[in-house]
């Protein structure tokens, strides 16, 4: 093989190699049905007032349904840019890029301290670990709701069996 040839393929891989990789998500991408969304939304009473937070917000379609259907402004958050990208889009066609906005980042970096409503579709594992940041983090008030994983031995305030799954509302306590 040709010594430049080598010598290319050598500073393309060392190149690479250099690079941060990417980082990958902890949660696979499953999309929220439409109606879990309108449930989700309901159970913790969105008002035009409210800052929806969406942590794993894949194509961003609770935050932009909060927009359009409550006058919320919405922050989505995924690691993923690929879906950072298509929530960008989705706001953009829906009309509501003025209210929302989205937010590739490590879904434990973000600072969520404005939100007063939480939305979660992780795993167990990822809501347990969420836990200590939601009651540090968050104002009293704030209501946390998550698609069909509780938080452990933390009670939910409210919790409903619906057709496509369970939801679990919580509401951030007075801090001691």
């Amino acid at each position: 093989m040709n010594h430049r040839i080598l010598a290319a393929i050598f500073v393309c891989a060392s190149f690479a190699l250099a690079q941060e990789p990417a980082a990958m998500p902890d949660v696979p991408y499953v999309p929220t049905a439409n109606p879990m969304v309108d449930a989700m939304l309901k159970l913790a009473k969105v008002k035009k007032t409210d800052v929806v937070y969406d942590l794993g917000c894949g194509d961003g379609r609770i935050v932009i349904a909060a927009a359009q259907e409550y006058g919320a402004r919405g922050v989505g958050v995924d690691i993923d840019p690929e879906r950072i990208r298509e929530a960008n889009r989705n706001a953009k066609q829906a009309g509501v890029q003025s209210k929302v906005r989205f937010e590739q980042k490590d879904l434990f970096e973000a600072d969520i301290s404005e939100a007063t409503v939480v939305m979660l579709y992780l795993l167990p594992d990822i809501n347990l670990r969420l836990r200590p940041k939601l009651l540090s983090t968050l104002k009293p008030g704030t209501r946390v709701v998550s698609h069909d994983f509780s938080m452990g031995d933390w009670q939910p305030d409210q919790r409903v069996s619906t057709g496509a799954g369970v939801l679990y509302l919580w509401t951030i306590p007075r801090k001691r």
